[in-house]
């Protein structure tokens, strides 16, 4: 059987691309699957899809892509079927209704399930009879603009069957519909199990996840995180995704002084590595229609938090078994269910439990099933009402014959037509990726990584993507000629992967790129990335001046950053207030003596570094209050970077934080301006997560 969906784009990040992916993978163990994208905006899908499924896409908005589409004519011109307030109508043109009619008018599908409205409202007035048409709602019924629920309830008349993601919502639609004769049923989304490490439950840690938007009342997670530090300043906050809520959630972090505690992570394309970093897992929405989040979590052994909005939530969650259900839009209790679990690390690991049972539930493997079922059924009622229409056909055809007349009856089919067609519907295994010459591609090491208890680094490359018997990891520093190599060990099973243990190695600090190198001839490939856990980070004991964190590139890429230093000063608070800049840390190699200060040097000749006495207690860590810099108020950006004299005239040690499991302190730690003297100064981190200051000047407006 051929089952084919429709999905807006499959290479972004969002809850319905990762159902529906992991929908389809499930299936193509069975099936052949395709997933028809009708846009495509970068060259591989950021989530991954199954080798088994067929991705294709159908409008190109890559500009660099010799594909693209963005200078067709048709892109001009508006589509003429999406609803005018469907939220993405802008992205659908003239171009995408052509490409999407010609799909469905062409296709050889035996089944079209389509993933959001308008690719419902498509398939309904353009889909054929010839194949199954399936809508499915990934929102709910109240949570669409007029225009679009006006039209997809049209649709769903014309389809054989609509699924929702919940049996309320089911009830609701089927309550709105009462004259559809199409199936209106629920089926869950498909969510696998994590490939990653469980959650120890040891980092004092709170995981969110998803879209930045108002439903998902962020805001109120991060009012009643503020609750939360009160009393349990230890845990932090982390919030995963993107979207136009962004800048009011910094907003209300830099508000509530929590810069220090609660960041936004931005997206994450393998969250599952970051849910096992978690101890506990929240979700604040208004509304649910399912709540993929909060099964990937429980999936990592995480306990959720969740408000009982409709839909989702109060389906998935046995309030007080696997996680804890609490009143909508109250902070108060928000806060309330954070701080029981975080008081109670037993019952956190009898939720955690608790949770990867009821997690089970939502396998892929079973969520197929029932879409399998659901096809069948709808299959078995086409064949039955076919069957009764033909011979009411036929006993009407007898009533004109003249007596004795017989009517032909068609050939029975063969048994190796019948193979034929089985075989065209079974799953084949991919070629090997060739050039457009049909010349075979080399092969592409891929590699997974964790951190274990001592911060040593184990890769496992598949092995797949290697030959030959003598292999060795090679870390080569990039913009660099240095390099050093582990030998990668094979083990007896030749399905098993090929294994390197990296210890922590005296190696210069940057940015480390890993190759697999055969020795018979010395060819090299760069290793791609595939779970790159870091979990154990969170909770290895600190070494700054001997730190590396394994990581993947934008592009995919296995990736070390490795910080080296032999004194080094680590932030671990940073307050910007009214007036002034605090600067707390804790120092290594080095102990704090008479004339200790905070020196910040100037970025360009032109503009003066200042420096302010720093203090602390037992030599081990230091505190600095900065009330006014040099030139702040100057009518040009500028820039100090940030050092600390341990003594009078001792020599500078660099302020940075590099001991955790973030690379990249750039985007997710960030602080509010402090007005000083005749101009704002705003700390940040640089590429090198070290500390600076940033000052621009204040109008008359007092903004700056």
């Amino acid at each position: 059987m051929k089952i084919s969906f429709l999905l807006h784009n499959a290479y972004s990040i969002g809850g319905t691309i990762r159902s529906t992916l992991n929908l389809a993978g499930a299936l193509a163990l069975r099936h052949d699957v395709e997933v028809v994208s009708v846009f495509r905006t970068s060259d591989r899908p950021t989530l991954g899809i199954s080798g088994k499924v067929k991705l294709t896409p159908l409008v190109d908005e890559r500009p660099e892509a010799e594909t693209f589409d963005g200078r067709h004519p048709l892109m001009a011109q508006p589509s003429a079927v999406v609803p005018s307030d469907e939220v993405l109508v802008q992205r659908y043109t003239a171009l995408s209704d052509e490409r999407l009619l010609d799909y469905l008018q062409r296709t050889d599908a035996d089944v079209v399930i389509a993933t959001r409205p308008a690719l419902v409202v498509f398939l309904a007035r353009h889909g054929s009879k010839r194949y199954l048409r399936i809508g499915q709602e990934h929102l709910s019924y109240d949570n669409h603009t007029p225009g679009v629920r006006i039209a997809q309830n049209e649709a769903i008349g014309r389809l054989d069957a609509f699924v929702t993601v919940s049996a309320r919502d089911a009830e609701h639609h089927r309550a709105e519909l009462p004259g559809v004769t199409a199936r209106i049923t629920d089926i869950s989304n498909a969510v696998p199990r994590s490939r990653a490490d469980l959650s120890d439950g040891r980092a004092p840690l709170v995981v969110a996840a998803g879209r930045l938007a108002r439903v998902k009342r962020y805001d109120l997670l991060i009012e009643a995180f503020a609750k939360v530090h009160a009393e349990r300043p230890e845990w932090g906050l982390r919030i995963y995704g993107q979207g136009p809520q962004k800048p009011n959630l910094q907003a209300d972090i830099d508000r509530l002084r929590l810069n220090d505690h609660v960041r936004l992570m931005g997206p994450h394309g393998t969250m599952e590595t970051e849910w096992a970093k978690g101890s506990i897992a929240a979700v604040t929405s208004d509304w649910e229609s399912f709540g993929m989040t909060i099964i990937e979590a429980m999936h990592a052994g995480v306990p959720v938090v969740a408000t009982d909005c409709p839909h989702g939530p109060g389906e998935i969650i046995t309030d007080g078994t696997d996680g804890l259900l609490v009143p909508q839009g109250d902070a108060e209790a928000i806060a309330a269910g954070l701080l029981k679990l975080m008081d109670n690390a037993d019952e956190r690991r009898r939720m955690g439990e608790a949770a990867r049972v009821t997690a089970q539930k939502y396998a892929p493997r079973k969520v197929a099933g029932q879409y399998e079922s659901l096809i069948n059924e709808l299959r078995a009622e086409r064949v039955t009402a076919m069957t009764k229409l033909g011979r009411r056909m036929r006993k009407a055809v007898r009533g004109l014959l003249p007596a004795g007349a017989a009517t032909k009856k068609s050939a029975p089919q063969t048994s190796a037509q019948s193979s034929a067609r089985t075989a065209a519907g079974t799953d084949a295994e991919p070629a090997a990726a060739r050039h457009a010459d049909g010349t075979p591609r080399p092969l592409r090491p891929k590699a997974g990584c964790r951190v274990d208890g001592q911060g040593d680094v184990l890769v496992s490359v598949a092995p797949g993507g290697v030959s030959g018997t003598d292999l060795s990891l090679v870390v080569r520093l990039r913009k660099s000629e240095e390099e050093f190599r582990v030998p990668l060990e094979a083990s007896a099973d030749a399905k098993a992967p090929w294994t390197a243990r990296l210890s922590r190695h005296s190696v210069p600090e940057g940015r480390w790129d890993m190759y697999v190198e055969r020795a018979g001839d010395g060819m090299r490939r760069r290793v791609k990335a595939r779970l790159v856990e870091q979990r154990a980070l969170l909770t290895v004991a600190p070494a700054p001046q001997a730190w590396w964190i394994p990581y993947a590139t934008k592009d995919g890429y296995l990736a070390l950053r490795t910080f080296r230093r032999t004194t080094h000063a680590e932030v671990t608070a940073v307050r910007a207030g009214e007036g002034s800049v605090t600067v707390e840390g804790a120092l290594y190699g080095v102990t704090l003596g008479d004339g200790a200060a905070l020196v910040g040097v100037a970025r360009g000749e032109d503009l003066a570094g200042f420096e302010v006495a720093a203090e602390g207690s037992a030599g081990t860590w230091f505190q600095a209050t900065v009330a006014s810099v040099p030139g702040s108020g100057h009518p040009d950006k500028r820039e100090w970077d940030l050092f600390l004299r341990p003594a009078e005239g001792a020599e500078l040690v660099r302020v940075g934080r590099v001991s955790d499991d973030i690379v990249d302190r750039k985007g997710t730690d960030r602080y509010p301006a402090a007005a000083l003297a005749g101009g704002e100064v705003r700390p940040f981190f640089t590429v090198t997560n070290d500390l600076a200051f940033s000052a621009a000047p204040k109008s008359s407006d007092g903004s700056s």
